[in-house]
Order: C-alpha cells, then structure tokens, then sequence
C-alpha cells in the first residue's frame, strides 16, 4: 500500500502552506490551520475526536490531486516579503476596512430586531464588537509599525531591524489568538450560524457575511501566522537565504 503523501506529524500550518487546496477540508471540519497552524495534525485531529486514517485519506486525495496538475494557486513561501505584505493589505487588510463597519450595523440590526426573542445575538453582537475593536487596532500595529519594519530590512539587509521585526510579532500572534478565540465563541453562540426559523433577509444576510468574514480572516492569518512571520521569528530560519 502506497504511504499518503503527507503524514499526520505534519503541522496543519504547512500543510495549507505547501497545498493550499487543502484549507477547504480544514474549514469542513473546522480545524484551525491560522492561529493553530503550528500544531501537529495528529494532535489536532485527536482533541477534535476525528478519525485519523479517514480524515489522512481525504487530505491525501486532495494533495495527490494537486501535485497531478499544473499548479495554478499562488505559492506565497517563494516570494519576499515585501510582494507578500502587499497582497496582504491590498486584499485583506483592504477588505476588513471595508467589511467592518458594514457588518457592524448589520449585527447591530439583527440585535435590536431579533434580540428579545433570541438573547444569543445580543452576545453575538457583543463578540463581534470587541473583535472589530481589536482588529482595527491590530491593522494600525501592522501597517505603521511591523511592516515597514520588515520593508526596510529587506531593503536594507539591516540585521537590527529583522530583531526589532521579530520582537512584535509575539504581540501580533497573541491578537491572531484573541481574534481565533472569538470566532469560535461566536460559531458557538450561533450553533455554527444556524438560521433560526423565519429568519428575515437581513438575519440571513448577516450569517452570510459573517462566515465570509471568517474564511478571509483565516486565510489572511494564515499567510501571516504561517509564512510571513516565521522568517523573521528568532527560533526560526524560515526565509533565510
């Protein structure tokens, strides 16, 4: 019998690095490969109860699918860190400025119409709050103070600015968590957005948006937690010529 192509001592972090196809199978499972991406797929199968052999066998049909045709996704690992920075604020940084206050005020309606009968949106919209405040927050430390921090070194060579780089990423990691943690908690209060009966359009769409919301921000943490930040992590030489 042919060994799967990937083992389940590899982190779901460089899994969805190297097969990017594979993150759709993650989110089916709701496995965490942006905060968590560091951790063994085996540990992580065994805390959510999952069969490993089972699930090693659909992941391995989608990575031998992949490697059995041309690849057409973008392998972030090989480009620089400044190509990377760009696209992540071009896109995500770009689409959660846009996103925020719009899903603000359909939380905020969903609350006031539908909060006396189901008291989980009014935690829902508390949950979201104090996301949208830290992640605000979170896209200023990034674009003032990180970023040209890892622009200039690449510019430069300046091993001074790659440690000063290095010394907030542990700050940027921890709001990645705080921000993982609260989007479970809001999966949780929703029972994984399920639409309560005679849900209105509003109600819908702000479900809808809300897990949209969600699969950007895991890929966005993703591309950070996983490939961005590891190059300039002092334990790891992640990037180094």
């Amino acid at each position: 019998m042919q060994s799967p192509v990937v083992q389940s001592t590899a982190s779901v972090g460089e899994i969805v690095a190297e097969y990017p196809n594979t993150s759709n199978l993650f989110k089916e499972y709701r496995i965490d490969f942006c905060c968590g991406g560091g951790r063994p797929l085996s540990e992580v199968l065994a805390e959510s109860g999952l069969d490993e052999p089972a699930f090693l066998e659909r992941l391995n049909v989608i990575v031998e699918a992949s490697n059995r045709t041309p690849r057409t996704d973008i392998d972030w690992r090989t480009y620089e860190s400044g190509q990377l920075i760009r696209h992540i604020q071009d896109t995500h940084h770009a689409f959660l400025r846009s996103e925020l206050p719009v899903l603000h005020e359909f939380v905020t309606k969903i609350k006031n119409v539908h909060g006396p009968r189901h008291p989980e949106l009014v935690e829902l919209h508390s949950l979201y709050t104090s996301m949208r405040a830290e992640l605000e927050e979170h896209l200023v430390q990034e674009e003032e103070r990180v970023f040209p921090l890892i622009l200039e070194y690449e510019r430069t060579g300046e091993e001074a600015l790659k440690r000063r780089a290095g010394e907030t990423i542990a700050v940027l990691e921890a709001d990645h968590s705080r921000v993982g943690e609260i989007l479970r908690e809001m999966r949780r209060v929703t029972a994984d957005y399920t639409l309560q009966e005679g849900a209105c359009r509003t109600y819908t769409v702000s479900f809808q948006k809300l897990v949209q919301l969600e699969s950007d921000l895991f890929e966005h943490i993703h591309l950070e937690n996983n490939i961005l930040f590891p190059r300039f992590e002092e334990h790891c030489s992640c990037g180094e010529e």
